[in-house]
């Protein structure tokens, strides 16, 4: 097997309305949201940055601008803290600067689906491989998530999805595997169904909202075939490659939270404020305060 190409896309699809956090996202994406100081946008990008990549590509909507700006200089902001020798609350915002040129950004004028979304960005994808993050899941791991992926595209070549097991009574809320050989770690994907009944699905292990695949599948989007929901299901295309090119899910090592819905996104804010030692013990005390009243 020829060595796969390099990887130094991501896409993010950023363009939901975040109904599931109102009144919070009425005037503000839901991707602002932070697990403790820093916005879900923030851990997707540097998750990204840890795998090696370089160029991003957000799918916004109406009203997402502060995405955009979010990742721009704010020279005011800069200029006043150096002028009050804040030096780390400016070393700070650091990691929201991204080089000049390397953020692009499309919009999604109609909420078809993730398919439709990845296919909006066909142009910053073009003949490249390329890392889809739904900053909707955080996965605190020891190695990012997207890395693990791309350590194993490296090795596979291919398309590879972040996969984890469920169980077998919510297969209905998520895209499930048809696996064939399975090492323990990695898997092969014969077949993918989105959202199938429990009776009906080929096994309890589900896509997370990591992905690295091919430009293949923007061949299968460009149809612009609806399925589940009415809408254009990225799930589908990526079925389409099977037997086409490599397709393995990869049992990533971490802690995945889905900070779509309120008990994940308040479970990660203590995971993740647990491990800061500025945050810990004080995080404790309250637990233990609140916990003790149950």
């Amino acid at each position: 097997m020829s060595k796969p190409k390099p990887l130094r896309k991501a896409v993010l699809p950023v363009a939901g309305l975040g109904t599931r956090f109102l009144p919070a996202t009425k005037a503000m994406p839901k991707e602002m949201l932070t697990v403790v100081d820093r916005p879900l946008i923030q851990y997707a990008i540097d998750e990204a940055r840890e795998a090696g990549i370089e160029e991003f590509c957000l799918i916004t909507g109406r009203g997402k601008d502060s995405l955009i700006d979010y990742f721009d200089i704010a020279y005011e902001l800069e200029a006043t803290l150096r002028e009050r020798n804040k030096l780390d609350t400016l070393k700070a915002l650091e990691p929201t600067s991204i080089e000049a040129g390397s953020l692009v950004a499309v919009r999604q004028q109609e909420p078809l689906g993730l398919g439709h979304a990845i296919w909006c960005a066909r142009s910053f994808i073009g003949d490249d491989p390329f890392a889809i993050l739904l900053p909707d899941d955080i996965v605190k791991s020891g190695t990012s998530c997207v890395k693990q992926l791309v350590d194993a595209y490296n090795q596979t070549g291919g398309n590879v999805v972040a996969v984890t097991e469920v169980p077998r009574e919510q297969t209905n809320r998520y895209g499930i595997l048809d696996i064939g050989e399975d090492d323990g770690r990695l898997v092969e994907v014969k077949g993918l169904v989105e959202k199938p009944k429990p009776e009906d699905a080929p096994s309890n292990l589900s896509i997370i909202g990591r992905y690295v695949l091919t430009p293949d599948v923007m061949t299968h989007l460009s149809k612009l075939e609806k399925g589940a929901g009415g809408e254009v299901q990225l799930t589908d295309a990526m079925a389409k490659t099977i037997g086409h090119v490599p397709f393995h899910g990869l049992r990533y090592e971490g802690e995945r939270f889905d900070c779509g819905n309120k008990i994940g996104f308040l479970e990660a804010q203590i995971a993740f404020s647990l491990e800061r030692p500025d945050l810990a013990d004080d995080v404790k005390a309250f637990l233990k305060k609140y916990t003790s009243q149950i």
